[in-house]
C-alpha cells in the first residue's frame, strides 16, 4: 500500500515538474534568451533526483577546463539525472533513445546528441557533432561503456566516441581538450550498504524494459549514490585515442572500486 502511494506521488511531482519546465525550456532553445540551455535540465534533473529518493553524494568537482569530455561508467538510466542535477551538461545516447515516449522528448530539450553505435560507417559524423558542441564549450558527457553495467563491475571503455576529442582540436583555437573520469557508485537502500545481489534495484541492463525497474525504482526509493570526479587528462595532437581511453577506464575502475569498498567496510 505505501509503495503504491509512494509510486503515485513520485509521479505527480515529476509530471508537474515537466509541465512546468518543459515549455520553458523550449522556449530557451527557440529564442536563446533569459537562460543558459542548460539551466533548466539541471534544475530538472534536481527535483527528479530528490522526487526518486535518490541522496547524492559528490567527491571532487568538474573541471573548470575547457573543452570538457566527462567519460564516466553507466548502471541505470538515473545517472542521467544524478549527473544533469551536478552540473550543465549535454548527453550522449543511442538513437533509439531518441524514440521513447517521454523520455525520448526530454533527451531532445536537453540537447542529447543521438548515436548509432552499431553503425561503423557513422561514428565519424557523430563524433563530429559531438566535437561541435565541446568546440562551443558545451561539456559533454559520454557513458564510455556504451551499456550499463550491473553496479559491480565495470565494461571495458569504447574508445570510437574519445575520437570527438581528436577532432575537436579542428574546431576554433583548442589545442587541448579535456577528459575527466567520473565514477559512478550505488552504495545504500534504505539507509543500509548494498550488496551484491542488492544493486539489482539501481542497475538497469542492457534491453531490459524500462517501465518495471522504473516501477521497481519508484517503490523501494531512498537509495545513495557516490559520484566521484577524477582530475581530467589532457588529450592533444599528439594523444592515442586508445591509450587515453585506457588511462581513463583505469580512473573509473578504481574510483567505483574504492566506492563500493568504503560502503562494505561501512556495514
Amino acid at each position: 500500500m505505501i509503495g503504491s502511494i509512494r509510486i503515485w506521488i513520485t509521479l505527480l511531482l515529476f509530471v508537474v515538474a515537466t509541465l512546468v519546465m518543459a515549455p520553458l525550456q523550449m522556449l530557451v532553445l527557440k529564442t536563446g534568451l533569459f537562460l543558459k540551455p542548460g539551466t533548466l535540465p539541471r534544475w530538472w534533473h534536481g527535483v527528479v533526483v530528490k522526487v526518486l529518493g535518490l541522496r547524492v553524494h559528490v567527491r571532487g568537482q568538474i573541471a573548470t577546463q575547457r573543452p570538457l569530455l566527462i567519460a564516466s561508467n553507466h548502471i541505470s538510466w538515473t545517472d542521467v539525472m544524478v549527473v544533469g542535477s551536478l552540473a550543465d551538461v549535454a548527453f550522449i545516447a543511442k538513437s533509439d533513445v531518441a524514440g521513447w515516449p517521454v523520455f525520448g522528448a526530454l533527451a531532445k530539450l536537453q540537447r542529447t546528441v543521438f548515436v548509432e553505435r552499431d553503425r561503423k560507417g557513422k561514428s565519424g559524423d557523430q563524433a563530429g557533432e559531438i566535437a561541435g558542441r565541446l568546440a562551443g564549450n558545451d561539456v559533454v558527457v559520454l557513458f564510455a561503456e556504451g551499456s550499463t553495467g550491473d553496479g559491480n563491475h565495470l565494461l571495458p571503455f569504447k574508445s570510437t566516441l574519445f575520437g570527438a576529442a581528436r577532432l575537436a582540436l579542428g574546431h576554433g583555437n583548442a589545442e587541448t581538450v579535456f577528459i575527466q573520469p567520473v565514477a559512478i557508485a550505488y552504495t545504500k537502500l534504505h539507509g543500509m550498504p548494498m550488496g551484491r545481489q542488492h544493486r539489482v534495484v539501481a542497475s538497469w541492463i542492457g534491453d531490459a524494459d524500462l517501465v518495471p525497474h522504473l516501477m521497481m525504482l519508484l517503490r523501494e526509493g531512498a537509495m545513495d549514490v557516490e559520484v566521484q570526479f577524477g582530475e581530467p587528462m589532457e588529450f592533444t595532437a599528439a594523444s592515442d585515442r586508445k591509450q587515453v581511453t585506457r588511462r581513463v577506464e583505469r580512473q573509473v575502475r578504481a574510483m567505483m572500486t574504492e566506492a563500493l569498498q568504503t560502503r562494505q567496510r561501512a556495514r
